[in-house]
Parts: structure tokens; C-alpha cells; sequence
């Protein structure tokens, strides 16, 4: 039977637990839904035939039998497990306080920067296993994670999460190390988890990637995904962070002496090598003293133990060497860990990979999954919920001479044609001929990239806004192989009678790297392979030196990164290294690269999430490596969700969810979805704009702002009372108190672990402790001092002590007449962090009304990053742009939260007539104004529309910072209590500082009537 064409495959959301999922019979997918989740299952492996020649593997992978069906028992289990948890809402009373906070955060349905179901269901599982199973029954769970690792890890204890690629490994390891180590500071002595992390990857590049995992580190993802609140940002300081790449377990000699003479100092044995505790102090070093860690493996399917008396495949080749190659590093891995384990100590060891099966060669059975796989999101879940491109496959053609079309098993039909033999063995020169197959299927995929491409060029003239074109990348064998198809792709070097050369253009225009007779200086095809990295053979001089500027920041990226080494010492390999992982990124050495061609597989570390097409010219042996190399074309282009409709059962059903995207796959006979063959129209997801200060206009147009915590007031020297009243009511409610919770963070708190710990605390300590948060938030006396340049500095001295008394009198008073406890609360839950501040500002608003004397309103400053600035701004958008006035703004474009009103605002702002406005900016998360307020008794933040300068009168030098809003909604309570704070509170208090210039508030209802608006306020501003 013919496989199924689904038209749309997206059929979930990626922010909720799947709710459907397509059928599968004998003959694979079909287009039928079903209900509920897909269980966790996977294909078995089939065995190769022992037939000879080509016709023995055409049906490679069609076997889709339900006998072939193996279901993933114990993660299925686990799975029910932690779901049946999930629909109990125990939270409070199975994980500690810190645990919940975090769960609720990365759950809040109100965030901006969503977490897909994927990432927190992996966490929801690592941590059921951790604090949760022993409560409820579930140590059996346990037993089987420690025997399935007896067998094969013996030692060490490991637990690993199955992700698709881009399903957002990096973004789960992120969450692992919050939650250790937030729990761990929180609470030294919990042995159940660790604040030192070590994490190992398969290479450098990925290493390198890893580095948004550190908390000081510019792009880190703590702070740019949101995954930790704000006020514990700081703690994640504390911990001790090593990332590396398993090479470096890899003993070292200690000193560089003649072959000769090793061999007379060692005499057959490793007296000039580390030995193992040398070798783990120097990769540890960054942890310090630092014992029973966090140890995180990246593509952990590289690391494992050669099973004993286990499954030995008849290997020949190059299979042979690529699984001897495998052997060697997951011994270096293995064998690194297991010193770390005995010398240093391992807590915990997760395994992250999209794939953790063992490979031929392992000594165990090709395919089989990992034993302590505990949690399961494959690439077909993936698919459903469009977190990834789509591998759009061949499924018919007009050649077919069996059940396959061509292109799927390309290579089965081109093997014989082509060299064998590695570069150092001989060499490939002159005219690339290529076997007639594979040159249809080049320019046939060819063909369909042009599609892409003329895309991509009418996107809103894509280039001119900072985005880079779509890939295209070749997967090949071995180096012979891969010249042979980059020099008829870039174009080749023809040899003249006499004996000049002249440069051929390649066939494939757009990824040719010959202009006008010659090699390009900047080239749309590199060739990626180990050697080509040693010679740096693809990249030129004048390639290097028209990129001087890319090459320079990498310097500099270089430098700050490893202070202890000489950036100019880099090396060609570096640099070519650099263009490889770069390709998609604007402004950067690789952003033009069309083309990639690369001996064997692209490093999982690849991340480029530009790739449309993929042509695989080398055998596959298993569905494994089949979603390997397609996993490098899955990382979708565009994350913006919309409302979409799916029919289920003849009933259309909607969901937000991603558009789906594909990537179009030749070669390559993977056989998850076949989605409708090559389409003659692609239709990619929206390009992102890129939106970013530009540095010529930063003298006149960049604008500073403050960025403050909240409000306070100056109060007379005179004796305080307090006016209660029915905002100052305060009810503790079961609903809201948890059973565990963290300590509170002010100095000389001791942590709170328990109901039970928490209601013997006495009653006298919840009056000192709110009593000295209102102090320490709302009564500083200000100070000035003058500079050497004379200007004049305000700041906040120490807080005033002497008036604690009164404070804690009136506190006192507070908590006999306004604190309710309704069933099974008690007055200690006031000691919990929130319920601590939100007493402190019911005590102090009730305070300040009542005290009779001028009161000077003034703002409670951020700890950090006091001041912001248009210059920091660089980010990509999906969402409407306009390019902004080159005079008039920092940054490069306006991005419209409502299209037309805010870029209607703007077109008003850029107007000629508008001779007064100095500069503007439109404000979002990425600049940072926010407004604290509160509402319905809970603390917010507003993020006004627009900043603008404007000289109201008092000259250039001296501008009106104009907060300006955008708005309809006004009736709304929301909205009345944004508008409020801003005019009443945010703005008196900024200008009452007098650090920050002149600030004023301007709400806009009718963008189209602005210009008038905004001169009538000016004029009541002068008068």
C-alpha cells in the first residue's frame, strides 16, 4: 500500500501535553487521528540480510509491522506516574518550596517566553524521581534506573532524557541547574542535591554553545528565556560551573621529550602521562573544593562502555574505522566519568540526546535504547507539535523500478561510481564528473532551493534586513567523495596547455564560488572536513580580509573567553571553524554560506536553524543515523505561534501552535512522515527581523532611562502612625500557603523547611522580621556628595534605625488587628518571602496617609543594572516592523505590538513637522522600561509604548523625557492602575531624584489625532 500524504502534520501545541496523534498500521504512518497521547515506543532494528549486491537493501526501513513496534515500558510507566502526580496538584506537600516556585514559574500561563510541554515534562520527571517516588511508593523506580545502569555503567548512576533535536536540550539542561542549585543554596544540607556542574560534550563547538548555560555570560539563558525569577538571578552566582568536551579526560604527558626518550623513562609503561587524579584536578579545576556534583552529558549517545561477550558486527571499511573511531571516544568519556566518580564525586549524572541508542559496534545490539532512559519526546512527537521543521521526503517518482523512488535511497544506486579511497590515498582533480543519478538529484533539490530562495528574496527584501538566505548541505562518505561534489557545486581550478589554470564556475549558480573567471571573495560553498580545517583550504586571504571586521569581534569574543591565550595566534582551521558555525547568523563570518558539504556527519553541535535542504550521498544503516543527519535541518526558522485548525473525527479543532516547516530531504531513507514529496511553492514560517542599535546614530539618538524597583517616601522626622483600613486586611489561607517552602532572602534568616518548622518559630520573630523589611525597603535617608568633577551624586545611606521601635510598635499592631488565619494557617506563614513583603507594604501604605507634613516622593532603585539604554538592544522579531528614521532613532526598526496603531506613532513622530521631537524609541522586554504597579493586591510591571525626547522649550541640552502610551483599552481596571502609577508615582518620583533628566507621562487613545495631542500637552507643559 502506498504511504499516507498528510497535508498538515501539525496537530498539537507545543506548550501543552499532546492531545492527538496520527495512526500507524503495517505500512506506516497514516493520515487517521487518534486521541490522547502516543505511547513511547520504537522501531527494531531489522537485521542485514546477508545477500549481496544492491537489490538486498532497497526495502531498507519500509518493515513498519507491528511486530517491529517496541514499547518503551519503563519510560511509559514513569510516564504515568509523574502524570498522575501532575493531575494531583500535590506540589506543595511531595517537593520542596524552591522546587514548587520553579514549577509554577516555567508553568505560569501568563509568560511571555513560553516553555514547551516537552522541556518541563523532562524536568517534572528528573525531579519526581528525586524528591517525589520515595513519598509516594515508587522506589521500585529507582531499582530499575540503578540496575539497568549495573549492567552497563557500573558505578555511576545515570539518567537520561530522549529530545528530539530542537525540541530544546540546552533550555532543559538550563532548568536542571536551577533546580539544583537553587534548592542546594537554599538549603546546604539537603544531600539530595548539588550546586557544582560539570557538563561534557561531544566537541568544541558544542562546548562553546554551552557557554549560555554560565550565569555571568552576556547571552545566558537564565535571564534571556526567563528561566529563573528575577530575585534568585543572583544566587545561581554561587555555583561552580566547568563546561568541557570529553577530549580533555584524555590523559596528558607531562612534558615534551624524543620518542627515544619516552621510551627509556617509561619502559612500556605511562610514567610521563597525568595520572588520574592530575587529570581530573586540572578538568575539574573550576569547581573548586567542590565534591558529590552535577555531572550533565550533551549528545550522551557518544558516551558508553563496550559491552563484554556482547553482539560483534561484521564491520568492513569505512564502517569499520567510523565504529572503532565511536569505540575510542565513548572510552575516553566513560573512563573520564568514572574518575571523576571515584576522585571527586558524582551526585547526579543526566544524559540529554535526541538519540540514546546504542551503535553498531557498541556490543550490543544496533538501535537498542539506553536502560535508564526515563523520560521520551521523540521526533514524531516533535513533528505533531511543530516544534521542528518537518523531513520532507521522496515518495514517488516516474523512474521507479521498485518500491522506493530514487532519491530516497540514493546511495544504494550511486556506490559503485564513486571513489573510495580517502584524499590521503589519491586525489581528486580535474572536471567533477559526478554518477548520473546523483547529478539529477543535485539539481533536481537544486531546483527546489531556487524556490526557497526567490522566497527569500521577496520576504520585504530579506537581505536589506539583516537575514540570511536559506542552506543547502550535502552529507558525504569520505573526503573524495565530498571534493568531488563541492568542486561541482563551488566551480574547480581547469589546468591550461600552458600551464596557467582558469577557474570553472560550478554548475549550480546561486552556490557557485566563481565570478567573472575567478574564485569569489567571499565563497557561497565551503567543504568541512577535518583536513580542509588543519589547511584552512576553502578560505582565501581576500575572503579573510573582506571579513576583517567578523574576524575582529570573534577576536574579541576569543579573547574574553580564554583571557590566558592569544587571540592573533588563531589559526586558518579557527577561523573556517568559526564560518562553519556562524552559517545563518547575520553580521557574522558565515552568514552568505548557501552550501555546506561535509565528510560524513555534521557535529550535533550545528545549530543552524537556516538549513531547507538535504541531500545524503552516503549509506545509512539504521533509521539512528537517518535522524541524525536529517536532525541537522530540523531547527525551524521562525517561532511566532498562531491559532491553527486541525480536523479530528469531521469536527475542525483549534490551537495555538507553530506553522509547519519543512525541510526537504533527498538520500536519506527515513520514513517517519512523508509530507506531500517536494512542494512547488514552499512556504516557509515569517522571516525574523532583526532589531539592533545602530552605532553611528548613538550620539544623538540613544536614550538612558531608569530602572527602578518601586516607591517611597520621605516622611517627616516626627513621630509615625499608621490609619488601617480595609486595604491594609491580611487573610493566610491553605489555598495559597504551601507545606515547604525557602528560606526568605534577608541576611541572618535561617531556612525553612517545613509546616511544622515554620509554626514553632515564635510570634515575636514575625514582628521583628517584618519590621525590619519595612525599614530596609521605605525609610533610607538620602545624602548627596559632589564628584571631582563637580557634579553633584544622590545616594541612599544607611536605613534608619532609630526608628525601628515605632515600626515594630506599629507592625505589632498590624498583626493584631488587620492578619486573619483561616483553617490550619498560623501567623508564622508571614515569614515566607512574599507574604513578608507584601506585609511590609500594606504596613507602610497605611503608614503614609496618616502622617500629616510634606512627603518627598522618591524611587526605590534597582540593585543592578540601575540604568538602561537603547544601546544595549539587539534581537530578532516575527512581528510587524517598520524602519526607523536614521535621525530620529537608536534603533533599526519600530516593532508594532498592534500594527497599525504603534506604526502610525511613529510615522507621527518622524515627521518633519514634528521639528521639536529629538529622538524616540519603541519600548518592549528587549529595552526594559518597565513600570512597577499593583493591582488587585498583586505587584506587576508595566512596559510603556514609547520614550521620546523632545525639546518642550528648554533647549536640546535639556530635553522632556515624554513616556507616551498607546491605548484603548483605558476603561479597564488593568489599564486605570498602569496609567495611575505612571503619572502619580513613577514619574514624580524619577523627577523628585533629579539623576535622570525631566520626565513626563502622555496617554495617546487615537494614534491618527497624535501630532495634535502631543503639541497641545507640550503647551500646557511651557505654560
Amino acid at each position: 500500500m502506498p504511504q499516507a500524504v498528510i497535508d498538515n502534520p501539525v496537530i498539537n501545541s507545543p506548550f501543552v501535553e499532546p492531545l492527538r496523534h496520527f495512526r500507524f498500521n503495517d505500512d506506516g504512518i497514516t493520515d487517521q487521528i487518534d486521541d490522547g497521547r502516543r505511547s513511547s515506543s520504537y522501531f527494531i532494528p531489522i537485521p542485514r540480510p546477508k545477500k549481496k549486491g544492491k537489490d538486498a537493501e532497497l526495502n531498507f526501513g519500509n518493515e513498519w509491522t507491528q511486530d517491529r513496534i517496541k514499547e518503551n515500558d519503563f519510560v511509559n510507566r514513569i510516564r504515568a506516574r509523574v502524570s498522575l502526580w501532575r493531575s494531583r496538584d500535590q506540589l506543595a506537600s511531595t517537593v520542596t518550596r524552591t522546587t514548587q516556585r520553579l514549577l509554577e514559574y516555567w508553568q505560569n500561563p501568563d509568560r511571555e517566553k513560553k516553555l514547551f510541554f516537552c522541556q518541563i515534562e523532562a524536568l517534572e520527571t528528573v525531579i519526581y524521581l528525586t524528591e517525589v517516588a520515595h513519598k509516594t511508593g515508587d522506589d521500585w523506580l529507582d531499582n530499575l534506573i540503578e540496575d539497568a545502569n549495573q549492567e552497563a555503567n557500573p558505578g555511576l548512576l545515570r539518567i537520561a532524557c530522549k529530545m528530539a533535536t530542537g525540541a530544546g536540550k540546552t533550555v532543559v539542561m538550563g532548568m536542571i541547574v536551577a533546580w539544583q542549585a537553587l534548592n542546594k543554596i537554599a538549603n546546604p544540607q539537603d544531600a539530595r542535591f548539588a550546586d557544582a556542574f560539570l557538563f561534557v560534550t561531544p566537541g568544541i563547538t558544542i562546548r562553546d554553545r554551552l557557554r549560555v548555560l554560565l550565569p555571568n555570560d552576556p547571552e545566558c539563558y537564565y535571564r534571556k528565556l526567563d528561566l529563573v525569577p528575577p530575585d534568585l538571578l543572583h544566587e545561581l552566582d554561587k555555583a561552580k560551573f566547568v563546561i568541557t568536551n570529553f577530549h580533555s579526560f584524555k590523559r596528558r604527558e607531562k612534558f615534551n621529550a624524543s620518542k627515544l626518550t619516552k621510551e627509556i623513562l617509561t619502559q612500556g609503561g605511562d610514567a610521563l602521562l597525568e595520572s588520574e587524579g592530575e587529570m581530573v584536578r586540572r578538568v575539574c579545576r573550576g569547581l573548586g573544593n567542590k565534591r558529590n556534583i552535577i555531572v550533565l552529558n550533551d549528545e550522551a549517545h557518544h558516551c558508553y562502555r563496550h559491552k563484554v561477550d556482547g553482539v560483534e558486527d561484521e564491520l568492513s571499511g569505512d564502517e569499520r574505522k567510523e565504529a572503532q573511531q565511536r569505540e575510542e571516544s565513548a572510552r575516553i568519556w566513560i573512563s573520564g566519568l568514572e574518575a571523576v566518580r571515584r576522585k571527586t564525586g558524582i551526585k547526579a549524572l543526566y544524559d540529554l540526546s535526541a538519540t540514546p541508542f546504542f551503535l553498531r559496534g557498541s556490543g550490543y545490539s544496533e538501535g537498542i535504547l539506553f536502560p535508564w532512559v526515563v523520560s521520551d519526546f521523540s521526533l514524531i512527537d516533535a513533528i505533531e507539535s511543530g516544534i521542528v521543521k518537518v523531513p520532507r521526503v521522496p515518495v514517488a517518482d516516474n523512474a521507479m523500478t521498485g518500491q522506493q523512488p530514487f532519491y530516497r535511497d540514493l546511495w544504494l544506486r550511486i556506490r559503485d561510481d564513486l571513489p573510495k579511497k580517502g584524499r590521503g590515498s589519491g586525489t581528486i582533480g580535474g572536471e567533477p564528473k559526478l554518477p548520473v543519478v546523483l547529478e539529477g538529484a543535485l539539481r533536481s533539490l537544486y531546483e527546489n532551493y531556487e524556490r526557497y530562495n526567490e522566497r527569500w528574496l521577496r520576504n520585504a527584501d530579506a537581505k536589506s534586513r539583516g537575514q540570511t538566505p536559506p542552506v543547502f548541505i550535502v552529507v558525504c562518505n569520505n573526503t573524495n567523495v565530498s571534493k568531488l561534489v563541492f568542486d561541482y557545486i563551488g566551480g574547480w581550478e581547469k589546468e591550461l596547455p600552458n600551464g596557467n589554470s582558469v577557474a570553472v564556475p560550478g554548475k549550480l549558480p546561486l552556490f557557485s564560488n566563481v565570478k567573472d573567471g575567478r574564485f569569489s571573495n567571499r565563497p557561497n560553498t565551503i567543504l568541512v572536513d577535518s583536513e580542509q580545517l588543519e589547511s584552512g583550504e576553502s578560505m582565501s586571504a581576500d575572503f579573510k580580509k573582506f571579513a576583517s571586521r567578523e574576524i575582529d569581534e570573534f577576536k574579541a569574543e576569543y579573547r574574553r573567553r580564554y583571557p590566558d591565550r592569544d587571540p592573533d595566534k588563531l589559526t586558518d582551521e579557527d577561523l573556517l571553524r568559526e564560518v562553519l558555525n556562524t552559517v545563518g547568523k547575520p553580521d557574522k563570518l558565515g552568514e552568505q554560506i548557501k552550501c555546506v558539504v561535509s565528510v560524513s556527519m555534521l557535529t550535533e553541535g550545528w545549530d543552524a536553524n537556516t538549513v531547507t535542504h538535504i541531500l545524503g550521498v552516503r549509506a545509512f544503516g539504521t533509521q539512528l543515523l537517518c535522524e541524525q543527519v536529517v536532525g541537522r535541518g530540523l531547527r525551524r526558522t521562525s517561532y511566532a505561534p498562531a491559532m491553527q485548525s486541525v480536523n479530528v473525527n469531521g469536527k475542525p479543532v483549534e490551537f495555538l501552535a507553530f506553522p509547519a516547516e519543512y525541510a526537504e530531504v533527498y538520500g536519506v531513507p527515513f520514513s517517519f512522515i512523508p509530507c506531500s514529496g517536494s512542494a512547488k511553492d514552499p512556504k516557509p514560517g515569517p522571516a525574523p527581523t532583526r532589531v539592533r542599535a545602530i552605532p553611528d546614530r548613538a550620539k544623538e539618538c540613544e536614550i538612558t532611562f531608569p530602572r527602578i524597583d518601586g516607591y517611597r517616601y520621605e516622611v517627616p522626622d516626627g513621630p509615625l502612625r499608621p490609619e488601617f483600613g480595609a486595604g491594609s486586611k491580611f487573610v493566610l489561607t491553605t489555598a495559597h500557603v504551601p507545606t515547604k517552602t525557602e528560606n526568605a532572602p534577608i541576611v541572618g534568616a535561617s531556612s525553612i523547611h517545613t509546616l511544622d518548622d515554620l509554626k514553632s518559630r515564635r510570634l515575636r520573630e514575625v514582628s521583628f522580621l517584618i519590621a525590619k523589611l519595612v525599614l530596609e525597603k521605605y525609610f533610607r535617608a538620602d545624602g548627596e556628595t559632589k564628584t571631582e568633577a563637580g557634579h553633584v551624586h544622590k545616594f541612599e545611606s544607611e536605613v534608619q534605625l532609630w526608628r525601628f521601635p515605632e515600626v515594630l510598635q506599629i507592625t505589632d499592631r498590624w498583626l493584631n488587628e488587620c492578619v486573619t488565619c483561616k483553617d490550619d494557617t498560623f501567623p508564622q506563614l508571614l515569614l515566607l518571602v512574599q507574604h513578608a513583603h507584601s506585609a511590609a507594604d500594606k504596613i507602610y501604605q497605611s503608614i503614609i496617609p496618616a502622617n500629616a507634613g510634606p512627603k518627598h516622593l522618591l524611587p526605590i532603585p534597582k540593585s543592578y543594572d540601575t540604568i538602561g539604554s537603547t544601546r544595549h538592544v539587539d534581537f530578532d522579531t516575527v512581528k510587524p516592523t517598520m524602519p526607523t528614521r536614521p535621525d530620529r532613532c537608536h534603533l533599526s526598526h519600530v516593532v508594532a505590538d498592534t500594527e497599525s496603531w504603534e506604526q502610525k506613532l511613529a510615522q507621527t513622530l518622524e515627521d518633519d513637522d514634528m521639528k521639536n521631537v529629538i529622538c524616540y524609541v519603541k519600548n518592549d522586554q528587549h529595552l526594559g522600561l518597565a513600570i512597577p504597579y499593583t493591582v488587585n493586591g498583586d505587584r506587576k510591571n508595566y512596559l510603556p509604548d514609547f520614550i521620546v525626547k523632545i525639546d518642550d522649550g528648554h533647549g536640546r541640552a535639556d530635553p522632556l523625557n515624554l513616556i507616551l502610551e498607546v491605548t484603548g483599552d483605558q476603561d479597564q481596571a488593568k489599564k486605570q492602575a498602569k496609567v495611575a502609577t505612571a503619572k502619580t508615582l513613577w514619574v514624580p518620583a524619577v523627577n523628585n531624584a533629579g539623576d535622570w533628566g525631566r520626565w513626563a507621562y502622555l496617554e495617546i487613545t487615537d494614534p491618527w489625532n497624535a501630532k495634535k495631542v502631543i503639541q497641545e500637552f507640550l503647551a500646557t507643559v511651557r505654560r
